[in-house]
């Protein structure tokens, strides 16, 4: 599998581990022949110098196998450790690389599974295999290839029943594989339900769900436990197979030995040679069943990693040349754009067409289920338009360049994630090499500054996972002041101030005009939308209306109703008048 080409840069450390473990397998196949040298020239002519001469040979190279044994072990170690490594990185590294699109073929948890669960399973392959899997197989073609040089017609029962054998344990290996692919989905499923429960702990608790999510952990881990027993008893029939074919092979080559002796066709160390060799054959072929089920789960492993290795990431910097290598002004229009989500059957976005132009604060209303927060997504390019085009400063944003076209826009979420580390760590996490000064100065801007102030180690304070410790609208402040410090050209609010009160609500959009960026607000207050050039009403997708808050409360009958459920009928009349005036 393409995997393994990660091995490459240790082919030398892989090698030595190789030669080594050679070096063992040589000593373990010279035994037998030892014994049988010892037994005839030795014991049976009562001659004790030929004892221990081979018996100190064989003492010898026992030691020098123990000795390149450890250095096989360390050997191994490395380069299964390495190879770990590399994998992870790359996996993560790519992972990060995909596009929103990517991410839905592949569950949170899943990708959580295959750079932890999957990568070790092949890490403990690469070892085993440079420390005993190649020994097995290597040991049982070699072991009868020495019977037959010793005595070929007692050696012809493991020629007719190891290669039936080895026909026998490749079907299983083919089936194993199979299953332990279901079992590491089902292993998936059991880390979705984990991290669902421990993100939304605090929830289950509010709403005494204890005993419904345990219910659903331990039907997944019930699943799990079910089709890992299977697989496992699956292998596991194959161990007894074996062993009494092999079993049976011995016996015939006792019963004829015996014979063979008494006619003195064969001496008594041949025999015991044979059943020697024929011994650790059926040795290595239990430990051979063993490493079939460590090789399905490998190829299971490999195969799930390569799925996500493989997948072509479909949102990437375009060919052409890009204008420059800056966004100057950040003006943005919106050219009859149409999304679609990739698992949806209807049009997230239908023909949205606007410009915000430099410098202009932009509001953007509507139901829940609008489109606001996909028409968000389109600017940095986290999805792209299935139609139409978008383009900043009057350049097709599919040319900028990924890197520069984020770097120069300050997103701030739905939902205020929070990183572990310090209240600095996590301003600094939206420009690596903001001072102490930019941070203070974009706290301040977004009116943090002083709750973090009051703290014990103000900016080094340490937060809890995920803002644990924080308010709703301070994560929400904290998020925003992440976003500023980076000065960007671009600044999109995703409903970022709804836990936020009006007075510090007013006091961070006045801070935000002295930012010369462009500012869309996705925003369900009227009095924010008010101190917006332009408020851009969706519905089903669709663009029905814009305009300044003026224009709206005069002429469009949704924005009157939004106004009239904020403000009462009589904040609505006064709109209207103030309208009217202006």
């Amino acid at each position: 599998m393409k995997i393994y080409s990660y091995l490459k840069p240790y082919r030398m450390m892989a090698t030595l581990a190789l030669f080594l473990m050679l070096a063992e397998l040589g000593v373990e196949l010279l035994q037998p022949l030892l014994m049988a040298k010892i037994i005839d020239d030795g014991i049976m002519k009562e001659n004790l110098s030929v004892v221990i001469k081979w018996g100190s040979v064989m003492v010898g190279i026992s030691i020098f196998s123990f000795i390149g044994g450890i250095i096989n072990s360390f050997a191994a170690s490395h380069v299964s450790q390495s190879f770990g490594y590399d994998i992870r990185s790359h996996l993560f590294k790519k992972v990060q690389a995909f596009s929103f699109t990517n991410l839905t073929k592949y569950p949170t948890s899943s990708l959580i599974t295959r750079m932890t669960n999957d990568v070790t399973v092949l890490q403990n392959t690469v070892f085993m295999a440079m420390r005993i899997m190649l020994r097995a197989p290597l040991l049982i073609i070699l072991g009868t290839v020495m019977a037959l040089l010793i005595n070929w017609k007692l050696a012809l029962v493991l020629l007719i029943t190891i290669p039936v054998l080895i026909f026998f344990l490749a079907l299983v290996m083919k089936r194993a594989s199979v299953m332990f692919r279901f079992v590491q989905e089902k292993l998936d499923d059991v880390n979705g339900v984990m991290q669902e429960n421990l993100t939304g702990i605090r929830l289950i608790k509010a709403f005494l769900r204890r005993e419904h999510e345990a219910s659903r952990f331990n039907e997944a881990s019930f699943a799990l436990k079910k089709k890992t027993a299977s697989s496992l008893r699956f292998i596991e029939t194959s161990t007894p197979i074996l062993l009494l074919v092999m079993n049976l092979g011995l016996i015939i080559i006792l019963w004829f030995g015996q014979k063979m002796i008494a006619t003195g066709n064969v001496q008594v160390g041949e025999v015991v040679a044979i059943v020697n060799y024929a011994t650790r054959i059926t040795a290595s072929l239990s430990v051979l069943s063993w490493l079939i089920m460590s090789i399905s789960r490998a190829q299971a492993s490999a195969s799930r990693i390569n799925d996500v290795l493989d997948t072509e990431v479909d949102l990437l910097d375009s060919k052409e040349e890009s204008r420059g290598n800056e966004i100057h002004s950040g003006e943005i229009t919106f050219k009859g754009v149409s999304f679609r989500y990739p698992t949806a059957e209807t049009d997230a976005l239908r023909d949205i067409t606007f410009t915000a132009r430099a410098g202009e604060t932009i509001a953007i209303m509507g139901a829940t289920g609008s489109g606001k927060t996909s028409l968000f997504q389109l600017i940095p390019r986290l999805f792209d338009v299935d139609q139409g085009q978008i383009t900043i400063d009057g350049e097709d944003i599919t040319t900028v360049k990924l890197d520069i076209l984020r770097k120069n826009i300050g997103f701030v979420p739905q939902e205020a994630l929070l990183f572990s580390g310090s209240i600095k760590d996590n301003i600094a996490w939206g420009k690596d090499d903001a001072s102490l000064s930019e941070i203070i100065a974009a706290a301040k801007d977004a009116q943090i500054h002083e709750t973090v102030s009051k703290l014990t180690n103000q900016y080094d304070t340490p937060l809890g996972q995920k803002g644990v410790n924080l308010s709703g609208g301070q994560k929400q402040r904290l998020a925003i002041a992440r976003a500023l410090v980076r000065k960007p050209k671009i600044l999109l609010l995703d409903d970022s101030t709804s836990a936020l009160d009006l007075k510090t609500e007013a006091r961070l959009l006045n801070a935000l005009k002295t930012y010369t960026c462009t500012t869309l607000i996705i925003t369900q207050k009227v009095s924010t939308a008010k101190e917006a050039n332009q408020i851009l009403l969706l519905e089903e997708g669709e663009l029905i209306a814009k305009g300044s808050h003026e224009q709206l409360v005069a002429s469009h009958s949704l924005y009157q109703q939004i106004v009239l459920s904020q403000m009462g009928k009589e904040g609505l009349n006064d709109e209207k008048s103030a309208s009217r005036s202006s």
